[in-house]
């Protein structure tokens, strides 16, 4: 029987305009018999944040989704974190119990679904991340629980990666460089996996990517991309041109939808909608 209750739900990020989130949840709440379910894109800029989360609280939302660049600002707005949210620094999923938020970090949980529905075992891995951003947290406190071998950090600024390396120092043998710097490169020479956790070939600027030299890679090395729209970026192409293998973040967010939404609902979602959506959306075969 269809609930007749009225729950709002969304997205905020700078931009958010290109986000595939509100057509998903969308499909995914009318197909479980919430009709009356809202969730709707909301572009807010940094400054203005916290005055985002006092207007969420007033009107009562239910649960947000949070992307870039508020997932690490939005925590010191928020009650309580759950445990992977606290490690990371950063918050993808926002639940209001009630004007109490409770931030978590479901990206984790889709970025490790993904990989074992790919058939890759992060453990006693080599891996490399681009990024050390708020996704790049995510992707690397993944690694570090399925007990990653070595993860090197490569980033536009090598400070950045040092400092992220250094977060996570007790959980695993981890370290950061420039992603130009030689040290990087000849980490990429024994690498099982490469991840983009940058924001770089995301819709609309589709036609860049990390500067990194794929050629570099090991044979079969899996090369992972979170960034989903478009569904096969640049770095993708050209790691498959390479005869690469290659996953994109379509899987990673299904996956992590998936978990916000059963954070949001209590109930786990018809995640086959959700994904003929997606499909449908980046036009997809």
């Amino acid at each position: 029987m269809a609930s007749t209750e009225i729950k709002n739900f969304g997205i905020i990020g700078w931009p958010v305009g290109h986000s595939l989130s509100p057509k998903m949840y969308q499909a995914a709440f009318k197909s479980s018999g919430f009709p009356n379910y809202n969730y709707i894109a909301m572009p807010i800029q940094a400054g203005r944040l916290m005055l985002a989360v006092d207007g969420l609280k007033g009107l009562d939302f239910r649960g947000i989704n949070v992307t870039i660049p508020h997932k690490t600002h939005i925590i010191k707005y928020l009650d309580s974190l759950d445990a992977d949210a606290r490690i990371i620094g950063a918050v993808n999923t926002v639940v209001n119990d009630g004007g109490m938020l409770t931030g978590y970090n479901t990206d984790v949980t889709g970025f490790l679904a993904a990989l074992a529905e790919a058939d890759f075992m992060p453990e006693d891995s080599n891996a490399v991340i681009l990024g050390s951003g708020g996704a790049a947290r995510a992707v690397l406190w993944g690694l570090c629980k399925r007990k990653a071998g070595y993860v090197t950090i490569g980033a536009r600024n090598a400070e950045k990666a040092k400092n992220l390396a250094a977060d996570f120092k007790r959980y695993g043998s981890i370290e950061g460089y420039d992603w130009l710097s030689e040290e990087f490169k000849e980490n990429l020479k024994t690498a099982d996996i490469l991840i983009n956790a940058t924001p770089l070939g995301m819709y609309p600027d589709v036609i860049s990517m990390p500067p990194v030299d794929l050629k570099l890679l090991p044979e079969g090395a899996l090369v992972y991309d979170i960034v989903y729209n478009p569904a096969k970026t640049k770095l993708l192409a050209e790691a498959e041109k390479l005869g690469f293998p290659t996953l994109s973040g379509m899987s990673m967010l299904l996956l992590q939808g998936k978990e916000s939404y059963r954070l949001f609902t209590g109930e786990n979602p018809d995640v086959d909608i959700m994904w003929r959506i997606l499909k449908q959306e980046l036009k997809l075969k």
